[in-house]
């Protein structure tokens, strides 16, 4: 294992992660806010350290797979580590359970919080937590990837260990030059809603919170109530790109290249065709709840977006729906986004190889003699792909129950608290149901429940295997 090129990139993730702090920092100055202290300490403990790492680069460059992982895992440790102190020195949250809960909350783009009321939070902080859903949407290394050489062309094991989904290509010739492609297309799409909700009559200071939390399919709200309380054309706008945000960017780059088929894959018509469909039944169920169908409608489809895109944001506290449609949102919890966006959950694209893997076996029983093969869009599934879903799945499985059973005999909660929250956090998503639900918080965990929910969110986000590299014993011998 190269540790002195596990180092390095440490110390660049703790250099981009003080520069970060600017932008709440600005804040900070311009509301005049005490907390700015916060910031500029952090930005110190953050820069001073990373600038003398990086001052020695290693000699030996190469990166392989496992250093990939262990890169990936432990730089999100330490960017929420550090990432945590300014809650911790402006006083918002004096305990670092809770202050590192909230940070890795924020930059896994979950959404959960331990905060009761957000409204009474300095504005600085309230852009701290929005910029970490956005830093973390598509992922930190893949930002230093843009901006900095780490391997040349090996990094690739990088962007694979941290982006999502079952399989990541690049779109162009260089690893760089894709990192930069993707966040050029992220900034772009973050613009534009920005821009839009400007037209809809929110402030500055409200669109651009909202635009952060949006694009990394975040969902940590500045008002009690979420979303409740903002207009209609808000909603609608807020929903529209809260799904756009939850497909592949490679579609829109391939859109721009006028590559309309290649843009319109399955994965996406599956995605589009399970929020038409669930958005359709739970509207049709909840009916009698609305005053109107177009609100029912708006409210509902907020709702699936904002759950399918394990963003968080709510309009409605759906924990007050009948079984069916909870039963509904609970499914598509676990189903997600695309891979390769920046929402959560397993992924559309593991769920129709899943599917189709099942087709195949069931065909191969009545006919033992027919070969058959995993197709998507016209090209065959490598079987080293579907053996890597397979291996999630059971991973996932293993993780969740592990966790659930932990956090049910930590704090005693009830079967459904204690499921959605689980649920809640590996999947990305933010609210739950019961005592973690819409208008709730999960602030009465203990702090052992804090830290099997902390290590739900990160390998939640990184898809597991970082995670569960990091802590095998194979990864460190020889």
């Amino acid at each position: 294992m190269n540790f002195a090129m596990i180092i390095y990139v440490l110390g660049w993730l703790l250099i981009f992660d003080g520069i970060f702090m600017t932008v709440p920092l600005m804040t900070a100055f311009v509301c005049r806010e005490d907390a700015a202290a916060a910031f500029l300490l952090t930005m110190a403990v953050c820069l001073l350290p990373g600038m003398l790492i990086v001052s020695k680069k290693p000699r030996d460059k190469t990166l392989y797979a496992r250093d990939g992982y262990v890169i990936v895992a432990l730089s999100w440790i330490v960017m929420s580590l550090f990432g945590a102190l300014p809650f911790v020195i402006s006083g918002v949250l004096p305990s670092y359970a809770d202050a590192l809960f909230e940070t890795v909350s924020g930059f896994t783009t979950t959404g959960a919080t331990v905060i009761k009321d957000v409204e009474a939070l300095p504005r600085s902080i309230i852009m701290w937590r929005s910029f970490t859903h956005w830093v973390g949407g598509m992922g930190v290394l893949v930002f230093l990837m843009a901006f900095i050489p780490l391997s040349g062309g090996q990094n690739m094991h990088i962007m694979k260990a941290e982006s999502t989904g079952p399989s990541v290509n690049k779109l162009m010739p260089g690893v760089k030059t894709t990192a930069l492609v993707l966040y050029t297309l992220y900034f772009l799409l973050t613009l534009v809603e920005f821009v839009m909700l400007l037209f809809g009559g929110m402030s500055v200071f409200e669109a651009v919170n909202t635009a952060f939390s949006t694009a990394g399919t975040g969902g940590f709200g500045f008002r009690n109530d979420s979303f409740a309380s903002f207009s209609p054309y808000c909603q609608y706008v807020v929903a529209a790109f809260m799904l756009m945000f939850s497909i592949s960017f490679s579609s829109y780059h391939f859109i721009i290249k006028r590559r309309f088929k290649a843009a319109f894959t399955l994965e996406v018509k599956v995605f589009l065709a399970v929020v038409i469909g669930v958005t359709a039944m739970i509207t049709l169920n909840v009916r009698d709840m609305f005053p109107t169908l177009e609100e029912c409608f708006r409210n509902v489809l907020f709702t699936v977006s904002s759950v399918i895109s394990t963003t968080g944001f709510v309009t409605a506290d759906f924990d007050l729906w009948p079984s069916f449609s909870k039963v509904l949102l609970v499914t598509i919890m676990f189903i997600g986004a695309c891979a390769g966006s920046t929402g959560g959950g397993m992924k559309v694209s593991r769920i129709i190889i899943m599917v189709k893997g099942i087709g195949k076996e069931l065909r191969q029983m009545v006919h033992p003699r027919q070969i058959r093969r995993i197709t998507m869009d016209g090209t065959q599934v490598s079987h080293e792909v579907v053996r890597a879903v397979n291996v999630y799945m059971v991973s996932f499985v293993l993780v969740f129950v592990i966790s659930l059973l932990l956090i049910v005999l930590l704090d005693e909660t009830g079967l459904v608290t204690g499921f959605t929250a689980v649920a809640a956090t590996i999947n990305n998503i933010g609210p739950g149901l019961e005592a973690v639900g819409p208008t709730c918080n999960f602030a009465f965990f203990s702090m052992p429940s804090k830290l099997v929910l902390i290590f739900d969110m990160i390998a939640g986000r990184l898809e597991l295997f970082p995670m569960l590299v990091l802590i095998h014993p194979a990864t460190w011998k020889k």
